[in-house]
């Protein structure tokens, strides 16, 4: 039986404040903009490491920009330390991207409509338990992850920054993980809504009474 079978209709302004949600769509629509930008801001990196792989002078150079830090010395050829900080360069957008999508599907779901995934193939495992805190805590760990993929290329090319900037660097990222242990902490102390147990999947009988 459908759920919505004899619930009884909003009144206007109600209905008004509830339909508002919708007012996030776009929000959500510019973040799918913004995956793929990520996703061909991804490609282009990747192009040009192949190609001053293969002895490309353009690509080369790119890849020597992309990875000199202001103010620093620029790398004389793509050694290791140079591949290790454009590999870096790699994993974070795509841990940006996994954050993008957490926002986008886990926030849709949350705040917007149900998707109605349940029993989906393909449905992600945390979005089976997903509300406001869990989606939090996931957000926040997720920043950790790149805050410490920052951190370790700036340790990469310690030499080409200050004591000061290091220090500060570790700080920030030292906070963003008081913050997140702080959310989960929070989290664990709200009561927790009661679980939704599923029932047991009824085997169907084999001949002779076989399971």
């Amino acid at each position: 039986m459908d759920e919505r079978t004899g619930m009884r209709p909003l009144k206007p302004l109600p209905n008004l404040i509830f339909m508002s949600r919708w007012l996030q769509l776009p929000l959500y629509l510019g973040l799918i903009v913004a995956q793929a930008i990520y996703v061909w801001v991804f490609w282009q990196e990747l192009f040009h490491l192949l190609m001053a792989t293969f002895g490309n002078a353009d690509s080369l150079n790119h890849v020597l920009e992309a990875v000199t830090v202001e103010g620093g010395p620029r790398p004389k050829k793509p050694d290791e330390t140079v591949l290790m900080l454009v590999v870096l360069g790699l994993i974070d957008v795509v841990m940006i991207s996994n954050l993008l999508i957490m926002v986008i599907v886990g926030g849709y779901e949350t705040f917007v409509s149900r998707m109605r995934l349940h029993g989906h193939p393909d449905q992600p495992e945390w979005l089976s338990h997903v509300n406001a805190s869990v989606l939090k805590v996931k957000l926040a760990t997720a920043i950790i992850g790149i805050s410490s993929i920052h951190l370790l290329k700036t340790f990469i090319n310690a030499q080409s920054f200050s004591e000061k900037s290091l220090f500060y660097q570790t700080v920030i990222h030292i906070t963003f993980l008081l913050s997140a242990l702080a959310i989960a902490a929070v989290d664990r102390l709200m009561p927790q809504p009661p679980q939704k147990h599923r029932a047991p999947e009824k085997h169907a009988e084999l001949p002779g009474g076989l399971q």
